[in-house]
């Protein structure tokens, strides 16, 4: 659970916190900020994309194979980046490539070994893997921005790209086991076999038995609403607290802070995660959330910013752990990886759309209000949606209970 907590870390704080590599970016390789949001929008298609191959070569090969075949993509696309002179190399290499690499180290590469190891505390399990996200937030981005203005971009590219492969191959390789005992939620005088077996198979239900419910449907919604702020957030929230006059230290740790108050919340939400209907604690994270953007682009001073940073933390994280656990619960663990890494992709196209609005909505509206505001309602859409979710699925072979 540490390692992959710790992986999530890396590749979730490096893909949404972009913001401090803009505007250094933007000046050495002279492109504009509506270049720069559409170059962010293709790797977040491209990251999205990535989602249903990593759940195909997950259950196709292993979980040791997808992260090592992604570390070296990932590093092999930074060099490249380095590289770059021009919007066009920039755009393969960090566009594409790296995006690629990232989603073979993403959640989505971990959340079924997850599954498989955590049954009736799975809720939790899956909270603990977002802290490593949440913590991501917190760290990465405030240490990026330190680390841009003392060495340059280049140089933090370089760093990030050791301390990737110092930790996901050996983790890979001494770790990530996949052959999972009964019992392994660490309570096994608690477990009834037969119990634990109907969890972890729901051998009747097929992918395409899923995909018909509504159900699924409601949870992707929601993923693209995520998908849509989150990646707002990651790319344009600290550019755009600069453009509010706030100095660059001041708005990634703003940023940061979200992510910082987030490993505590997401603690808290573990310990309740398997005791009340995720559905409701999806709504209050999607609702509560949408209102914190609204904070966010409102906020004049620093106070104001850390105060609202505060606030949103509180339910920042969670969503797609409690996404990934219904999923689980209505279709089985066998199906997750490839559910999930469709429902991701959804996800990731909402990341796209709202990425290239934040840099569009300012340079043509002049505004950024119109970008944080549609993500707020989109947000408070998702909520209505996720608490629609019902109790139960029924598929033409099988109800499943969540």
């Amino acid at each position: 659970m540490l390692a992959a907590s710790l992986i999530t870390l890396l590749t979730v704080g490096f893909r949404l916190g972009i913001g401090p590599f803009v505007k250094p970016i933007m000046a050495d390789l002279g492109i504009s900020r509506t270049d720069f949001s559409f170059i962010v929008s293709i790797s977040m298609l491209v990251y999205g994309m990535g989602m249903p191959l990593t759940g195909w070569l997950l259950k196709r090969y292993s979980t040791r194979f997808v992260l090592i075949s992604g570390t070296f993509i990932t590093c092999g696309s930074i060099i490249w980046t380095i590289a770059s002179t021009g919007m066009l190399s920039f755009l393969i290499s960090f566009g594409i490539l790296l995006s690629l690499g990232l989603s073979f180290i993403s959640p989505v590469a971990l959340t079924p070994i997850v599954n498989k190891w955590f049954i009736y505390h799975r809720g939790r399990a899956l909270f603990y893997l977002t802290t490593g996200s949440m913590a991501g937030i917190a760290i990465i981005t405030p240490l990026e921005t330190f680390l841009i203005e003392s060495f340059g971009w280049q140089n933090t590219l370089l760093l990030f790209m050791g301390i990737v492969m110092c930790i996901v191959i050996p983790s890979s390789i001494f770790v990530m086991r996949e052959d999972v005992p009964l019992g392994a939620d660490g309570n096994p005088q608690k477990l009834d076999v037969e119990k634990e077996r109907e969890l972890i198979a729901h051998p009747e239900i097929t992918w395409k038995d899923a995909v018909k419910t509504r159900a699924y449907w409601q949870v992707v919604i929601g993923l693209f609403g995520c998908g849509f702020s989150m990646n707002l957030l990651g790319s344009h929230a600290v550019p755009m607290l600069m453009d509010h006059n706030f100095d660059p230290t001041t708005a990634s740790f703003g940023v940061g802070i979200i992510g910082l108050v987030a490993i505590f919340s997401t603690l808290l939400l573990g310990s309740i995660a398997d005791r009340y209907p995720r559905k409701n604690i999806l709504f209050i994270i999607y609702f509560v959330r949408g209102l914190g953007f609204l904070g966010l682009v409102f906020a004049v001073t620093p106070w104001q910013l850390y105060l609202v940073g505060i606030t949103g933390g509180l339910v920042w994280a969670g969503s797609t752990a409690m996404s990934s656990a219904i999923l689980s619960d209505f279709f089985g663990v066998k199906l997750v990886g490839l559910l999930y890494g469709w429902a991701y992709f959804v996800h990731q196209i909402g990341g796209a759309i709202g990425s290239f609005l934040g840099g569009w909505g300012y340079e043509k509206l002049g505004t950024h209000i119109f970008a944080f505001g549609l993500a707020a309602v989109i947000l408070m859409i998702a909520g209505v949606v996720s608490y629609k979710l019902p109790l139960k699925v029924t598929t033409p072979h099988k109800i499943s209970n969540v």
